[in-house]
């Protein structure tokens, strides 16, 4: 959908075209109600679908004019009258290359694209993984789709979900998106839930756990709840089902966003995930209430039994409310009707 320009501009062009990429106005006289506004702050308002840090980076690299000599400062308050005009350059491909790696598709359109992640599939790359990512699959899924976010042609990852955590997940195509899309989840501006399996019964069943998590000062390659030094964390729980007094399957809501929050919040309260690697350390002893042979499968599953279940915000550019659910994944769907069928129930969910 196209937007009707302002008096404020001096152009009769559109801001956005259909397919969300920005049409960039010509010059643009500063009117009286403007005068002292910073330069960044003032064009970010002016170029809908480009975000004040994009901005402010294109200003420091000589990108944008008043009367047509360079201004370098994004500061600068400006002036009644002055005409600022900006160069956007066009995207640089983007560094990771793009892999043919299938995805499961919930939603795509001009603006974004929703998956349900697979577990083991890395979202970013990283050192050690620079390949087979979640990035490198939507440079190859999108392609010409992309419109660049800062400066390059690639997908924009407002949230993440770890390596062996499956579910749902949005990435932003455009920049307008991916701008609108991280206030949201900074925000917390959404409806979004996890399925846990977990180690023992909660008490109460329904709760919260609040702790502050930072790096754990013994392992910095864990996290942990910190009397001092780290970042406020709340998650929301309640319990969905129970088996022989040893398991509890969970619904969680997150208040915050800290890395690892749901597992490090569980463990800490005693009930750590089925198959956490990092922050399970020890054999529950609740474990000794069950069968043998359901132990070892319990104890020997591969990763956490955790599923990112369902997402729900508004679209960045429409406001349409979206929503999106998925069911957990063969393994951790077969591990749940296994301990539905060792306690002679049909499944509840």
């Amino acid at each position: 959908m196209t937007k009707t320009p302002t008096d404020d501009f001096d152009t009769d062009a559109d801001l956005d075209d259909e397919d969300g990429t920005p049409i960039l106005p010509g010059e643009i006289t500063v009117m009286p109600e403007d005068a002292g506004e910073r330069l960044d702050r003032f064009l970010a308002q002016r170029f809908d679908g480009l975000s004040r840090s994009r901005i402010k980076n294109l200003i420091l690299d000589g990108m944008a004019s008043r009367g047509g000599m360079t201004v370098r400062d994004p500061s600068e308050a400006i002036q009644a009258g002055a005409i600022y005009s900006l160069n956007v350059p066009e995207a640089a491909p983007a560094l990771p290359q793009p892999e043919n790696i299938p995805l499961t598709v919930l939603y795509e359109d001009s603006d974004l694209i929703v998956i349900d992640k697979p577990a083991g599939l890395v979202v970013h790359p990283a050192p050690g993984n620079y390949q087979g990512t979640l990035v490198n699959a939507l440079l190859a899924h999108c392609g010409e789709s992309l419109t660049g976010i800062g400066g390059e042609k690639r997908p924009g990852i407002v949230h993440r979900l770890d390596k062996d955590t499956s579910g749902v997940m949005v990435a932003a195509k455009t920049e307008l998106a991916h701008t609108r899309l991280s206030e949201v989840f900074a925000n917390r501006d959404l409806d979004r839930h996890y399925m846990a399996l977990a180690w023992g019964l909660m008490s109460p069943s329904a709760g919260d756990i609040e702790g502050a998590i930072g790096r754990d000062p013994r392992d910095r390659k864990r996290m942990a709840v910190r009397a001092a030094g780290g970042r406020a964390a709340l998650t929301h729980y309640s319990t969905l089902q129970i088996w022989r007094l040893a398991l509890s399957l969970l619904d969680v809501k997150l208040s915050t966003g800290r890395t690892h929050q749901i597992r490090v919040h569980l463990s800490n309260i005693g009930h750590p995930i089925i198959g956490d690697g990092v922050y399970l350390r020890r054999v529950p002893a609740v474990s000794k209430n069950l069968p043998p042979e359901l132990r070892t499968a319990l104890l020997d599953f591969p990763r956490q039994a955790l599923h990112a279940a369902s997402l729900a915000f508004a679209h960045p550019r429409t406001g349409e409310a979206l929503s999106f659910r998925t069911e957990p994944p063969a393994d951790f769907q077969a591990l749940l009707d296994r301990l539905d069928a060792e306690a002679g129930i049909g499944s509840a969910r």
